[in-house]
Order: C-alpha cells, then sequence, then structure tokens
C-alpha cells in the first residue's frame, strides 16, 4: 500500500498552497464571524429544503472557521486543501485539536468538491441536518482552540 504523504507547513509553503501573511487577530475574528454568517445560511437553506445548498454552506462555516487558525499565525492559503493541512501539522501534531475534526474537514471538503463538479449529486434531508450539526460543533471547537 502507497505511503500517505505527509504535508507539513514547509511542504505546503514550498508548493505555494500556503503563504506567510502578517499574523491578524482582526481578520481572524472576521472569519469566525463569517463561520457563523455560513451557519445561518445553512439553518435557512435546511428550513427552505435546499439540502445541497445547506451541505455547501455548512462547509464554508467549517472552512473560514479553520481558516482563523492560520490568520492567528500568520498565514493565507491558497487552496482549501492546505487548510486542513495546516491544522494537521500545526495543532493536532502538537495535540492542541483532534484529529477527528481534519477528517470532519476533509469529508465536507470532499463532499464539495463533489456536489460543485458532478452532474448527479444528490443531497438528502438527513445528509444536510449531519452536514450542519457537524459544521456547528467544528466552528465552536475552533472557537475554543482560539479562546474565541
Amino acid at each position: 500500500m502507497a505511503k500517505k504523504m505527509r504535508y507539513d507547513i514547509k511542504k505546503l509553503e514550498e508548493l505555494n498552497l500556503l503563504r506567510k501573511i502578517p499574523k491578524s487577530m482582526k481578520k481572524a475574528k472576521e472569519s469566525i464571524s463569517t463561520a457563523k454568517s455560513w451557519l445561518m445560511e445553512a439553518e435557512n437553506n435546511l428550513r427552505s429544503k435546499a439540502f445541497r445548498s445547506c451541505i455547501l454552506s455548512s462547509y464554508l462555516a467549517m472552512f473560514h472557521s479553520a481558516r482563523a487558525c492560520l490568520f492567528v499565525n500568520g498565514f493565507r492559503e491558497k487552496s482549501h486543501f492546505a487548510v486542513a493541512r495546516f491544522l494537521e501539522d500545526f495543532y493536532v501534531k502538537k495535540k492542541l485539536l483532534e484529529n477527528e475534526w481534519i477528517e470532519l474537514l476533509d469529508h465536507y471538503r470532499e463532499t464539495r468538491h463533489g456536489d460543485q463538479y458532478s452532474t448527479s449529486f444528490i443531497a438528502t434531508e438527513e445528509e444536510a441536518e449531519s452536514a450542519l450539526n457537524s459544521a456547528k460543533k467544528f466552528v465552536e471547537r475552533i472557537k475554543k482552540l482560539l479562546e474565541f
């Protein structure tokens, strides 16, 4: 079986998937605010039975909360993939964040990709509810991590 390639921060920078920027608590807080806005959007989508939109909005809530971790540490992503790898290398490796959150982010990133690029993606109400519940927990976990 092929060994899974590890992407540390240095490797992500070399591949131009991450770049250094000035550390910004302001941008981090704005990113958390954006995540909360996407959660509200996801709730509205679920109530309206727009299940695909609910899943997409739920993922975007997770993505934007995860981006806050980059901003506080002086990084900006150039791909959605790099956000999860940054969390893995910077937080999971130091046992500050549990790997289950990375797996969840990756799952919904791949789901979003499937939804956006597939011609046959179908979302159920149960999947939308699960995505929204996962996103709420994810955002709260990131807020706790960053002490927001």
